[in-house]
């Protein structure tokens, strides 16, 4: 069974800075694209970021680019979400998916997960 687990969620004020975490149980997370979700309150699941198993490519959403660095140790199994210049409107649960169920599973974008963690919440407020 694989699990996804997130962490690093905090409360911090506009303009801070996160680092978030993203590790497997029960699967070689090097071997897959990592995508990056987040769910605010009354809205749907937004795409955030992706990137590749190799972690050459990375793809952000315009809502993100330029404030928000994904990047992976696959030494350590891990994948790192680095988000800058944080606003109100980041505010969310972030998850992290894989899709181990596609050819293209190393490979972004993510359409459909096969797995996603619970998520780690992330609150920016004043």
């Amino acid at each position: 069974q694989v699990q996804l687990v997130e962490s690093g969620g905090d409360l911090v004020q506009p303009g801070e800075s996160l680092r978030l975490s993203c590790a497997a149980s029960g699967a070689a997370l090097d071997r897959y694209a990592v995508g990056w979700f987040r769910q605010a309150p009354g809205k749907e699941r937004e795409w955030v970021s992706c990137i590749s198993a190799s972690g050459v490519l990375a793809y952000y959403a315009d809502s993100v680019q330029g404030r928000f660095t994904t990047s992976r140790d696959n030494a350590k199994g891990t994948v790192e979400l680095e988000m800058h210049s944080l606003k109100p409107e980041d505010t969310a649960v972030y998850s992290c998916s894989i899709d181990r169920l596609e050819m293209t599973y190393a490979d972004c974008p993510i359409t459909i997960p096969s797995d996603r963690g619970q998520g780690t919440q992330v609150t920016v407020s004043s």
